[in-house]
């Protein structure tokens, strides 16, 4: 599912006359805090959407033995990065379906939440509890993170409500037993998934997105999969926020987010062999990555 531009829009965009983002829409970017200045910076810097995490049921237990963030937000932290943020959209993960989340999603929208990200579901009737307790008075986001919700898919989405979709590649892959999240989208699972949202017209995204040049799997290589896949928002990863090991460190960041923006207008301007090309690529990394891992 090749993500091109018609040669008369390449040479728009080339010659000035119409930008990328009226071509084909930019990538939205997710920046993950629970600090109001840092939320300040990232929509100063040009970051699309705040994303707060309030999960925590279950995920210490899921991810407790990876590299990955566990929520210690909590409900106080909507009303303050309300406050904090202007331009950008306030998008909040919620829990799990539990007894009580309607009243924790009541709470959330109350202090201000644009957007509600539904995590960890595995039915549709979970999906159909949590759209009923939202009830249109915000957008939805579908986390799909379960290999139960992906059998699931057509059934789940079906239902009225969904407003975006996500795929959750952390908590994914662990329910496939792989060992490495990019696997699903080496190994076909991401595409597949991204054909169905796409037949269904719900916007998608998916994993996470490292800086320009940096990740294990190469940033740069990622972007190019999320344009060719159709792919309208992405998390930036843990490099964004200098917690990671990398060769650099933010000090611009501005300056990180148009390096992304320059890769996505260099690969909207491919052809179907380089998308092919830089697919391959993504494949034989993630291979060799799964073996330094064994």
């Amino acid at each position: 599912m090749q993500n091109t531009l018609p040669r008369a829009t390449k040479e728009a965009i080339q010659e000035g006359k119409q930008t990328l983002q009226e071509a084909c829409g930019k990538i939205k970017y997710m920046y993950l805090t629970c600090d109001p200045d840092a939320a300040r910076r990232a929509e100063a810097a040009g970051v699309d959407r705040i994303f707060l995490d309030l999960e925590i049921l279950g995920k210490e237990e899921r991810q407790g033995h990876l590299d990955t963030v566990v929520s210690h937000s909590s409900l106080e932290d909507v009303s303050r990065l309300r406050a904090a943020v202007t331009k950008a959209e306030l998008l909040v993960r919620c829990n799990p379906v539990h007894p009580g989340l309607k009243c924790e999603i009541d709470r959330i929208i109350l202090d201000g939440a644009d957007v509600i990200m539904l995590p960890y579901f595995k039915t549709a009737e979970d999906v159909r509890s949590f759209l009923s307790m939202v009830d249109g008075r915000v957008k939805t986001v579908l986390l799909f993170e379960t290999a139960e919700a992906v059998e699931n898919i057509d059934e789940i989405l079906s239902l009225d409500g969904i407003d975006e979709v996500y795929i959750g590649l952390n908590d994914l892959h662990l329910s496939y037993n792989m060992k490495f999240m990019f696997e699903l989208l080496a190994d076909g699972t991401v595409e597949r998934m991204c054909r169905k949202f796409s037949d269904r017209g719900v916007p998608y995204g998916f994993g996470g997105v490292a800086k320009i040049g940096e990740g294990m799997l190469l940033s740069d290589d990622v972007v190019a999969e999320h344009k060719r896949l159709g792919s309208t928002c992405a998390i930036l990863s843990r490099t964004f926020r200098n917690e990671v090991d990398a060769s650099r460190p933010i000090d611009d960041f501005a300056k990180e987010i148009d390096l992304l923006r320059n890769r996505e207008f260099e690969v909207s301007l491919w052809d179907d062999a380089r998308f092919e090309e830089n697919r391959q690529r993504v494949i034989s990394a993630v291979a060799a990555i799964v073996e330094s891992k064994k």
